[in-house]
């Protein structure tokens, strides 16, 4: 389900982010001290990474919204992979270090305090967090934006990383066990260590020019087979090779080619072209489409 709240836009949503991470980071760091909790102070040491993302994104947002000029003929979409990666560095250099502070506690368990309060902080955070990542999934589908959906997919992994620590401090509270603090730690750190790897792995695929989703590709692929089906009714053949597409952040891109009859005059041939570019951008928002007219039987010399 998507949105369609004007005011929901990603660099609006990266900005109520960084307000968020500073308020959580707040509470956690509150929830620390009173409690000495590892645990807890792995949940804020991943707020501050939270803002670190928060900040960056937002800067990649900026630039990434700025129109095409000359050193950029392009635009400057994958400004957003940019962001995408920093927060998967991120957060894998956040998990060694919580690893790092964690692995000492589990040999030298340490007498917890004031965990009342410091569970009490620890949920609330959680609660702001796990709303603002709801509503940023579902902004970032709509708008199809990476550096959105890293940042709430970050917020959700910062959410199940303090559902382990709530969860591994009522056990050790339960049990007297006070090494499952250190232990919920660091399954905490290999859980945001996988997400970071994801993180990485998405934003190297976008800079190397993947193609379009399926869905995307699907949407263009039925426009070009009703344009093939309207001329053929037409008794007119019309014929659409070497597609390809590619995506930079919000933007998608298409190349191909549509070969018509030879004896089409050249303003025929345009105006068909236009009507195919419109049909592509309402099917496909922000398509960008690269159309090379041929005559039937024609291919150019480099046709890839």
């Amino acid at each position: 389900m998507t949105t369609t709240n004007p005011w929901l836009t990603p660099r609006r949503l990266m900005a109520v982010s960084i307000a968020v991470a500073l308020l959580t980071i707040g509470l956690k760091t509150a929830a620390w001290y009173l409690t000495g909790s590892v645990g807890l102070l792995s949940d804020a040491m991943e707020s501050f990474v939270n803002l670190a993302a928060a900040m960056f994104g937002l800067t990649m947002l900026t630039v990434a919204a700025q129109p095409a000029d000359d050193e950029h003929p392009f635009g400057h979409a994958k400004a957003e992979y940019f962001s995408s990666g920093f927060e998967g560095i991120l957060i894998i250099g956040v998990a060694a270090a919580i690893i790092w502070a964690a692995l000492p506690r589990l040999w030298q368990p340490q007498q917890l305090e004031r965990m009342d309060w410091g569970l009490a902080l620890s949920v609330i955070s959680s609660a702001f967090n796990g709303l603002l990542a709801w509503v940023m999934l579902r902004v970032a589908r709509s708008h199809n934006s990476i550096a959105l959906e890293a940042d709430a997919k970050h917020l959700l992994t910062d959410v199940w990383t303090s559902v382990g620590v709530i969860a591994g401090l009522a056990l050790a509270m339960l049990t007297g066990w006070l090494w499952l603090d250190a232990l919920a730690a660091i399954g905490v750190a290999l859980n945001i260590l996988r997400e970071g790897a994801r993180l990485l792995w998405r934003s190297s695929q976008g800079l190397m020019d993947v193609a379009a989703d399926p869905d995307t590709r699907s949407r263009i692929d039925a426009v070009l087979a009703r344009v093939v089906a309207e001329r053929q009714r037409a008794q007119e053949t019309v014929t659409f090779d070497h597609v390809m597409t590619r995506a930079a952040g919000q933007r998608h891109f298409v190349n191909l080619h549509m070969h018509l009859p030879g004896t089409w005059t050249l303003a025929r041939a345009a105006l068909l072209r236009a009507q195919l570019e419109q049909e592509l951008a309402q099917a496909v928002p922000g398509l960008h489409a690269s159309i090379q007219v041929l005559p039937t039987g024609e291919e150019p010399l480099h046709p890839d």
